[in-house]
């Protein structure tokens, strides 16, 4: 009798440590939860974090660690000493850059090309000549010669940088050129670039080279990741006066002479003039950050002032150190404005909400709205959330096309005749919240209509969706599954 009323009031061990376990699962939620809310992300996604760590205390957790949206802290402040390094070179430049010569469309731009300045500092430049550059041969030959021709420096920054044919092409080339005293420095993702070993890379140092990754995965970084903060950015500048961009990485995959049959469709842009000092400021904060270097020896030689250009442009980095999201801002505030046409080319299309309203609301206006995204990209997943959309703007009036020949990677938009955009970033959440990208803004005809007409060629070569989608169910199933992935895609 004694055993039993003990037995109910003192818990045995089993209870005790369910207890134990319940509580520390509770202080575990409210401490994440505090800190989640405390990161300001919208409510949506804000809570459906905290569920999925309620729902999958370990899993779950693990999850936000490596995939959740971190804000940079401390990465923050040293781009800041990096920035503030290169503030008297910027703004030397705002006050001696000639602007672009006078353009019957810069009057109706302004107020675009203001909020790009206040949120990056980077102001309406000019370009003295504009090519756009279309798949692996014509880009890789005009970079290798660009490089080729250079006396004073080569600057080069890459997501991916493959040690295949046109890497080890490349690197000899750089090789040669530091060793006839050209400064080069190469910047290349250490996520994207991880398969770039010491033995490729030290011929490059022996010829006095500067190479470093961009956030390098480490075992210190468990418990502080950088899965998210990539620089997707691919820029080379050359002597300050030519600079390249666009959607092509260092890799075999995107040579059609090399892989004829299935290689990267991509689009590159090269510019010539006082736009590229911008392309070089951004090199150069991505460099003074990873490397800690705060100066290089007459640096004022990197920003050689050049004639006025009569092409108006605007480089636009952005990356998670910002929070104005400048170039998600960008693609909102155009489509906003849209009046005739809007042309949308990714390989990743998942809108956020606001710019599937902006590309919807434009459409049942009666704009143009066309979109052309891979008929099945590197990520199947990618592909069935990008389809999950496809049903909203088609019925908004959208027309959507399948490039279904190879791989489509391009990036770019036309609005109307007065916008247009072409660069790294996709149409994706990632682009626009958690990776350091650049794009270059174009304002009026000449870049417009130049990737009018690479869209128009690129959609010949490619599939119109029809209406309706005839897929079956299972198929529609795993399209809505997808899109819950959105924010992580």
């Amino acid at each position: 009798m004694f055993y039993f009323y003990w037995s109910l009031q003192v818990p045995n061990t089993t209870t005790l440590l369910i207890e134990l376990v319940g509580a520390a699962w509770l202080v575990h939620i409210l401490v994440l939860s505090i800190w989640i809310i405390l990161q300001k992300r919208p409510p949506v996604a804000t809570l459906g974090w905290i569920l999925a760590l309620a729902f999958l205390p370990y899993i779950g957790f693990l999850i936000y660690h490596f995939l959740g949206p971190h804000r940079l802290v401390k990465q923050r402040f040293k781009r800041l000493v990096s920035r503030t390094a290169l503030k008297e070179h910027a703004e030397y430049l705002q006050g001696h850059i000639p602007k672009p010569i006078s353009h019957k469309h810069i009057a109706e731009v302004r107020q675009i090309t203001d909020l790009v300045s206040k949120t990056t500092g980077f102001p309406l430049t000019n370009a003295h000549t504009l090519q756009v550059l279309e798949d692996g041969a014509q880009t890789y030959t005009a970079i290798l010669d660009a490089i080729a021709n250079a006396k004073h420096h080569v600057h080069l920054e890459y997501y991916i940088y493959e040690a295949d044919h046109i890497g080890t092409t490349l690197r000899d080339l750089l090789i040669k050129k530091a060793n006839e005293g050209v400064h080069v420095r190469l910047l290349v993702d250490g996520l994207g670039s991880a398969k770039l070993k010491t033995k490729f890379i030290q011929p490059l140092l022996d010829a006095g080279a500067a190479f470093s990754f961009f956030h390098k995965p480490r075992l210190s970084r468990l418990i502080k990741p950088m899965l998210n903060f990539r620089t997707h950015r691919k820029i080379v500048i050359c002597d300050g006066t030519v600079g390249f961009t666009g959607g092509l990485n260092i890799t075999d995959e995107e040579d059609e002479r090399i892989h004829p049959d299935d290689a990267y469709h991509d689009i590159h842009i090269m510019l010539t003039g006082n736009a590229v000092h911008w392309l070089q400021m951004t090199f150069l904060e991505d460099w003074f950050y990873v490397t800690k270097q705060r100066n290089i020896a007459e640096l004022k030689h990197y920003f050689p002032i050049q004639t006025p250009g009569t092409f108006p442009v605007q480089i636009i980095p952005s990356g998670p150190d910002s929070p104005w999201e400048i170039i998600h801002r960008f693609y909102l505030t155009i489509i906003e404005n849209a009046r005739h046409r809007v042309w949308l080319t990714t390989p990743y299309f998942v809108p956020t909400e606001p710019t599937l309203y902006a590309l919807t609301n434009a459409a049942l206006r009666g704009v143009d709205v066309r979109l052309l995204v891979p008929k099945n990209s590197d990520s199947k997943l990618v592909t069935y959330a990008a389809r999950s959309y496809f049903g909203e703007l088609k019925a908004a009036g959208a027309k959507i096309w399948e490039y279904d020949r190879r791989m489509l990677h391009s990036k770019t938009i036309v609005v109307d005749h007065s916008y247009s955009l072409i660069g790294t970033a996709n149409f994706d959440t990632r682009s626009f919240r958690l990776n350091f990208e650049i794009c270059v803004a174009g304002y009026g005809e000449e870049l417009t209509d130049r990737l009018a007409k690479q869209f128009q060629k690129d959609i010949q070569r490619a599939t119109l969706v029809p209406e309706p989608r005839k897929i079956s169910h299972i198929a529609r199933f795993f399209e809505a599954a997808a899109r819950l992935f959105s924010p992580l895609l």
